[in-house]
């Protein structure tokens, strides 16, 4: 395995930091996360036509650019430093796998080269921490159970309808196509599948959230018999499952296997992103406390700052070589996730102590990475939680693993 870098990779970043800090300041992000779509349209489009952004990891005979996870990992290393608020995530990371895997040919082809130009995002409307499996079996019951709550799927002569409310989706106020995880079949033989919804399409209604986070913007979405479209082929009942019954209780699409293996590759993105926070976060503190001066010197100087900042130097490089081998071995991506969002959380809190009373201010700039550290945990898991199912998965407290332990 050669863990370095092509010299077009190398590119990405260096391209991408280049714009970012031209384009993407501090007052630039705050300005971004207040507008009604959440993020600067406008920076979009030059990520999406100069850097095909959004279509980085979208084959080529869709209109993407071909690359592989590593891509997409280093590129939202870098939105990361400069929390940038963008669908990026959303599209990339959640909707266009699952659309990849899951969707027919003419799904593929209609949705794909225009989610890889910039001119459609999408986003994925369940709870992403049980439904992309990092907490635990993705068994689908956060998607309602089949008898109550989450969103329930019924079959019509013309399609499907939907019925239920999915909140806290990504950027979901804004999308332009939402994959929707609903229960089929009722409860004695329910399953999950997931759903195309259109923007414009009658009995929807989405509405921003006021989240902890600003910069990833969220939202609630109710559906009131709304129409939708099945991602997946379709048989001759219309339910998708192949046993003409109608029922949707057997199918042969593995949904649950799906947003299980996105959830990894998923993961592998988010730690890259709150590796990328946690360096920025790290070095804005580093440059503070070079000025910063108490008893007639700067504090940097004093052996207990140089050592703290040490360890959380360790500790994000740490982080970093987690994510990377992510990026190589996805099913390393929910312990890669639990290290970032560590390494996030310990560089944002300390970042506030060591700037003193002005860290605690909304003013200042560094309350906006320790507000992205506690959002993404309540997201996407807390880290005990993810390193608990990484251990799981991995057997570490069962049969011979635990006797050498």
């Amino acid at each position: 395995m050669d863990a370095a870098f092509t010299a077009e990779q190398d590119e990405i970043r260096r391209t991408l930091r280049e714009l970012l800090t031209k384009r993407c300041g501090p007052d630039a992000v705050r300005a971004a996360a207040a507008t009604r779509a959440g993020y600067d349209q406008e920076l979009w489009r030059t990520l999406a036509e100069q850097l095909g952004l959004p279509g980085l990891a979208i084959p080529a005979e869709y209109g993407g650019v071909g690359c592989g996870p590593a891509e997409l990992v280093l590129a939202c290393e870098e939105t990361g430093r400069a929390l940038l608020p963008s669908p990026l995530f959303a599209t990339a990371a959640l909707a266009a796998p699952l659309i990849t895997a899951l969707g027919t040919e003419a799904q593929r082809t209609e949705l794909l080269p225009a989610i890889a130009r910039g001119e459609l995002t999408a986003t994925l409307a369940a709870p992403l921490g049980p439904a992309l499996g990092l907490l635990g079996d993705n068994s689908g019951d956060w998607a309602g159970g089949g008898r109550a709550g989450g969103v329930q799927a019924r079959p019509t002569g013309a399609g499907w309808r939907l019925y239920g409310q999915a909140d806290q989706v990504l950027d979901g106020h804004s999308a332009g196509v939402l994959l929707v995880a609903a229960h089929t079949g009722g409860f004695a033989r329910s399953r999950t599948l997931l759903f195309l919804v259109r923007a414009d399409a009658a009995g929807i209604s989405r509405v921003r959230q006021t989240a902890l986070d600003a910069t990833r913007p969220q939202a609630r979405i109710e559906l009131r018999d709304t129409e939708a479209e099945l991602l997946g082929a379709t048989d001759g009942d219309g339910d998708g499952d192949g046993d003409g019954d109608g029922d949707g209780g057997s199918g042969t699409a593995d949904v649950p296997g799906a947003l299980a293996r996105t959830g990894c590759a998923a993961a592998a993105v988010l730690a890259a992103e709150a590796v990328g926070a946690a360096d920025r976060a790290l070095e804005r503190t580093v440059e503070h406390v070079g000025t910063r001066e108490q008893f007639g010197r700067p504090i940097g100087s004093f052996q207990a700052v140089k050592h703290r900042l040490a360890g959380l130097y360790v500790q994000v490089q740490a982080a970093r070589s987690a994510a990377y081998y992510a990026a190589w071995d996805p099913a390393a991506g929910g312990l890669a996730l639990a290290q970032g969002l560590e390494a996030l959380r310990s560089a944002a809190s300390d970042a506030v102590q060591l700037h003193g009373g002005i860290g605690f201010t909304w003013e200042h700039d560094i309350q906006l990475y320790f507000k992205r550290a506690s959002s993404d945990e309540l997201l996407f898991g807390p880290v005990h939680g993810l390193r608990a199912h990484a251990a799981e998965r991995a057997g570490l407290f069962t049969g011979r693993a635990a006797v050498a332990v």
